[in-house]
């Protein structure tokens, strides 16, 4: 039986890890909004971090300490505002992306917040 609730808590991971929850004074971005925001797009944070989705679909994470992550993105159709990531090194993650105050914000998975400095 613990097997089966463990499988079960495995399996139901990835689908409460996408429930996202934005603010009531979020506008989470629309399928326009997120290409005009995401694709081809540099977003750097203020914690030095810069993540970079280019047109041809492949993503990098060059972290403040200059150590970077590669893989892929895409656009979740079905969930607006979310990019999904799927890292070399093989891992995965999905993100929300809001307007909030008139900035952007990227909304990790546990609801973490990462306000962007920059788009370019």
């Amino acid at each position: 039986m613990r097997i089966l609730a463990l499988v079960g808590a495995v399996l139901a991971g990835p689908a409460l890890a996408q429930d996202f929850t934005p603010r009531d004074s979020d506008v989470v971005l629309d399928a326009a909004a997120m290409r005009a925001e995401v694709v081809g797009r540099t977003h750097e944070f203020f914690d030095g971090g810069v993540s970079f989705f280019s047109v041809s679909g492949t993503y990098s994470y060059t972290y403040s300490d200059g150590g970077r992550a590669y893989g892929t993105y895409e656009l979740r159709p079905d969930q607006a505002g979310v990019v999904c990531s799927a890292f070399a090194a093989g891992f995965s993650r999905c993100d929300m992306y809001v307007q909030a105050g008139g900035r952007l914000v990227l909304i990790t998975q546990d609801g973490t917040r990462f306000p962007v400095r920059e788009v370019r």
